[in-house]
């Protein structure tokens, strides 16, 4: 992200001043009466939860979200920081220990399609993933850790690449600690959690005279495990170590960071909606309770960073090895061996037809090595001020990726078994100028490509390899500050890579059949007009009407013989969002979000499905939250989390209902190093769904086959945690 040059506020034409004033009046609506009287309010001391400052910003969706708010809200999930950016939203369809789905802008992003996720500069999202394209697992994350979150929207960026055309989040952990500490948190369904973190300076390292001083190391272990209120116990176990040495400050430093973590668990995945309703089988109950899996990586990351008057650069590098297996059953009974098998891959033996016949497993070992570098100069353009940015990233992926049909987790037939080597390069260069004090742009251009190699050992024929490349303009305008209010416009196009093995793949290998191969890369384009004001004291409000086309939409096949992402048509989206984040004096922070989604596939009955509705694509998603602070030794929380109703098949016949969940944290300090805190999550008990899919499935040995039925993940019911934190 490009530095935002200094420049003064200069007065105002009359007619900006009246368009300024309108816009304070827009997202002051709602506040208090006496907000519109700035002149009565004290001075803000509080720190906000939002740094969405007037001039620092590139797009009015665009923003950072500090890491101090994840420590005054309750969170289920350690997805669930993402929340925290306007308009995102944050569920599970299966166990805990699996890749979060997400939600933005109308896109069912699926575990991250669409959304670059990064932590620490290292990217979380995996290409050609045994799960799902994209794949973004965030169950790693320790949000007592982050300091930042800096959070970007659409397509408008040149330092974004792959899977960003919706959004990108890079979440940035602190390298040391206010105070060393331990948290303890016990639950309602077994749930356990202990971390443990602390930072010290390593001064036997300093090269200062008097031993000050030094690289800092941080280092953290986290324990949980939990079973959840699902009739098959969960069994979550998830162990998580975190090591970071860094040394300087933010004009100059390095960091290394090092990573391991373990989890597995049992899963209760979607279910069919009409056993639940016709009391066949529990709100929590599971039709196969063998299915669930194990993750694991091992990080070794590397950053370094220097900033001077004439400009700045940046290098991270990072090698990784992860590992994944998942084993899931969503048709059930459907019994995939009425597909005929290819001919030369026969199954080791028949399942058992009495127990649930449908499962798989999706696995893959992926080893992974990336950098990137970012070199920008300070320099005057037509005389004007000017900042010029490069950047490289490059990443290679090396993946055993495969999919195995099994019966309580035992294989007894190969459906694909792939070696996968994936590259990508991408190259940008953009250029800041500060034509006026009114008047900034932002010009940028990405070209990224992308090399394939497949070699798989059942199918000769889909052994082979493809290439792509898409070359990617950018485009922003920044008009004020006037009456502290600014102007953006942004256009620019983004991108998201697809499978290897859709794109190679010459037959199916599920059925025999021709498979027919989609682009490697394929091309969204995204246009932005908004808004950033100011104008009322302690009051930080954005507007931003923006619409995202893309070329081809990618979407979650819930069914048992893909398990995955698969390609589909055009799609054409349009929204609005709203954001406000207020500090009333010392003690009260105050957020509310709101964001609507028009989204449909460009052409009508397109993937041979009559409609032209997206499914999942979520269109109303709103956050009231209110903090209050340090009232004496008390604190608490409490936020609204609004989804509105979305399809889940395309012709709409199948709907999903909307929710409202309310949670709740109550803190109070015991003593100066002692706190205790209370969560209440889903304070009155809402019966939800995580997610409603349209899914194919047989529900029992014989049963009748239906072809479109309704398959839900329900969302947890009122559970309470109480956390022990104690500083030293």
């Amino acid at each position: 992200m490009l530095r935002p040059l200094h420049r003064r506020a200069p007065a105002s034409p009359p007619y900006l001043r009246a368009l300024s004033i309108a816009l304070m009046l827009a997202c002051s609506a709602g506040a208090p009466q006496a907000l519109a009287d700035t002149a009565v309010l004290e001075p803000v001391q509080a720190t906000g939860h939002y740094d969405n400052t007037v001039g620092a910003f590139d797009a009015a969706s665009q923003g950072t979200v500090n890491g101090a708010l994840l420590q005054d809200i309750p969170l289920l999930r350690p997805g669930e920081v993402l929340e925290t950016v306007p308009g995102l939203v944050v569920t599970q369809h299966s166990g805990d220990g699996k890749a979060n789905q997400y939600f933005l802008r109308g896109y069912n992003l699926d575990h991250g399609t669409d959304l670059a996720s990064f932590v620490d500069g290292v990217p979380v999202n995996m290409p050609t993933n045994a799960h799902g394209q994209g794949y973004s697992d965030l169950n790693f994350l320790i949000p007592e850790l982050v300091d930042r979150i800096n959070y970007f929207k659409g397509p408008y960026f040149a330092s974004a690449g792959d899977f960003s055309a919706a959004g990108a989040v890079d979440i940035r952990y602190r390298n040391s600690l206010p105070q060393d500490f331990l948290n303890l948190t016990l639950g309602q369904e077994g749930y356990r959690r202990l971390l443990v973190a602390a930072s010290t300076p390593l001064r036997a390292l300093s090269t200062g005279t008097d031993g000050s001083g030094g690289p800092v190391l941080l280092g953290a272990l986290e324990v949980l495990a939990q079973n959840g209120p699902w009739v098959s116990a969960e069994g979550l176990h998830k162990t998580n170590v975190l090591f970071k040495l860094s040394d300087g400050s933010a004009a100059q430093g390095w960091s290394i960071e090092t990573q391991l973590y373990d989890a597995q668990w049992n899963s209760t995945d979607q279910v069919p909606l009409s056993l639940i309703t016709s009391g066949a089988l529990s709100r929590f109950g599971a039709v196969d309770p063998s299915d669930g899996g194990r993750s694991g990586r091992v990080l070794l990351s590397g950053e370094w960073h220097t900033q001077d008057a004439d400009g700045y650069r940046k290098l991270n590098a990072f090698v990784e090895h992860s590992r994944l297996q998942l084993f899931s059953n969503f048709t059930l009974f459907e019994n995939r061996e009425s597909l005929s098998p290819i001919v030369g891959n026969p199954p080791v033996f028949a399942p058992n037809p009495l127990l649930p016949t449908d499962q798989f497993e999706q696995f893959e070992q992926r080893n992974t090595l990336g950098a990137s570098f970012v070199q920008a100069w300070n320099h005057r353009l037509f005389g004007r001020e000017s900042t010029t940015e490069v950047g490289a990233q490059a990443r290679y992926d090396y993946n055993h990726v495969g999919l195995l049909d099994t019966q309580l987790r035992t294989p007894f037939h190969t459906v694909g078994d792939d070696q996968v080597q994936e590259s990508e390069v991408g190259v940008y260069a953009q250029n800041t100028t500060l034509w006026s004090p009114w008047l900034r742009s932002l010009l940028g251009v990405r070209v990224q490509t992308i090399s394939l190699a497949q070699t798989d050992t059942l199918y000769a024929q889909n052994t082979g390899g493809a290439n792509g490349h898409l070359f990617l303009p950018k485009l922003a305008l920044i008009f004020g500050p006037w009456a502290r209010t600014e102007l953006f416009a942004n256009i620019g196009q983004g991108m998201h890579s697809n499978d290897a093995r859709g794109v190679i793949n010459r037959i199916d290998p599920t059925t025999g059949a021709a498979s027919a191969p989609v682009p490697a890369l394929v091309r969204a384009t995204g246009y932005e007009l908004g808004a950033r004001s100011e104008a009322v004291e302690g009051l930080q409000s954005s507007l931003a009407l923006w619409v995202l086309n893309s070329a081809s939409e990618l979407t979650y096949a819930a069914d048992s013989d893909i398990g995955s992402t698969s390609a589909n048509g055009a799609s054409r989206r349009y929204g609005v969002e709203w954001n406000n984040h207020l500090v009333l004096g010392r003690h009260v922070l105050m957020d509310a979000d709101l964001a609507w989604t028009h989204a449909r596939y460009a052409d009508q009955n397109a993937n041979g499905n009559p409609g032209n509705l997206i499914p999942n694509a979520v269109s109303q998603v709103a956050l009231v939250r209110a903090t209050a602070k340090d009232f004496g030794p008390w604190s608490a929380a409490i936020e609204e989390r609004y989804i509105g109703s979305y399809p889940a098949s395309q012709d709409g016949s199948i709907t999903s209902p909307s929710s409202l969940v309310t949670n709740v944290r109550v803190q109070r300090v015991l003593y100066p190093d002692v706190k205790l805190s209370l969560d209440l999550l889903n304070l009155f008990n809402l019966q939800y769904f995580d997610i409603v899919y349209q899914q194919d499935y047989r529900t029992s040995p014989g049963g009748p086959a239906v072809a479109t039925g309704t398959s839900v993940h329900p969302g947890e019911p009122r559970t309470l945690r109480l956390s022990l934190d104690v500083t030293f």
